[in-house]
């Protein structure tokens, strides 16, 4: 599986709530007032989930970065935007813009907090953004947008992991229980894993995932029985989660470093796919594993 977006979360989530209110302050001349009027727009679009509407929000090769993720292209964008929708049905945004600035007669840059909430009646969820608007074809549109997750909110989209998961590798026979559970106050979540071969071995590992307070990347670090541990991000277009890590392999295993993506692709109610790809070995390539299909127990 190729990836179409640079390193996650996250957790995504917040994917196209840019830009949603109007400036703070008199709007004293026509670009700024027609850039506030267009940010109302987007936010009356994504709250009524009016998907064309959003579509028109974004040029053609526009950029969405979050929390170090980047979506690149407007259909890509939408994509993310309404897959995530989907699977959030009641989530809302308010936007404060805090300032506008004319970088050119035809640019603007705008930047703000937004205000996510995921549900009715939940506490909302704070990010800041910076995005680029340009005058085409008489209406102000989006080429870029970045969203910094704060570090308290950068989890919120992989709260689904939280309970008991099992699955079983077709090739091996291998049965593999995940427990997830939060931590640190919510901060951070922690991961078990217990691998089962069908002879009885017994191999295990911790994972501890947390957003980086800075630049709000979800971070995870794994370590297991036989002595392997690695490290590295959890990037989301929205849909698919790649946990990109880079470690040393068990003692079993001849090499110094190893490298490999783990796609995880939700699959419905309590289900979802893990599978380990582009994996290598002091930079040799190494075959992709076999697909699991985990279901909550």
């Amino acid at each position: 599986m190729t990836r179409c977006v640079r390193r996650v979360m996250t957790q995504v989530s917040l994917l196209g709530v840019l830009l949603a209110v109007p400036v703070r302050g008199d709007e004293v001349d026509p670009a700024r007032k027609a850039i506030a009027e267009a940010s109302s727009a987007y936010a009356e679009a994504y709250n009524a989930r009016n998907y064309q509407a959003l579509a028109d929000q974004w040029v053609e090769r526009a950029e969405l970065v979050e929390g170090g993720a980047r979506v690149v292209g407007r259909d890509a964008i939408m994509a993310s935007i309404r897959g995530w929708l989907e699977k959030h049905g009641q989530a809302t945004i308010q936007i404060d813009v805090e300032r506008v600035d004319l970088v050119a007669t035809s640019l603007a840059r705008v930047d703000g907090v937004i205000l996510f909430s995921p549900a009715k009646g939940e506490q909302a969820i704070q990010s800041r953004f910076s995005s680029l608007r340009v005058l085409e074809d008489g209406a102000w549109r989006l080429v870029e947008s970045v969203v910094a997750p704060s570090h308290a909110s950068a989890l919120h989209d992989l709260g689904w992991l939280v309970g008991a998961w099992q699955a079983t590798d077709s090739t091996t026979g291998m049965t593999v229980d995940l427990v997830f559970g939060k931590a640190a106050g919510g901060f951070a979540l922690v991961g078990r894993t217990t691998m089962r071969s069908k002879t009885g071995a017994t191999r295990e590992a911790i994972e501890v995932i947390h957003a980086d307070r800075d630049d709000g990347l979800v971070r995870t670090a794994i370590i297991d029985s036989l002595g392997a541990h690695a490290e590295g991000v959890i990037e989301s277009d929205g849909m698919t989660l790649n946990r990109v890590l880079t470690g040393v392999p068990g003692d079993a295993v001849a090499g110094s470093r190893v490298q490999y993506v783990q796609t995880v692709v939700p699959g419905g109610e309590g289900q979802f796919t893990l599978h380990s790809i582009e994996r290598s070995i002091d930079g040799r390539p190494v075959p992709d594993g076999s697909p699991l299909h985990f279901k909550k127990q």
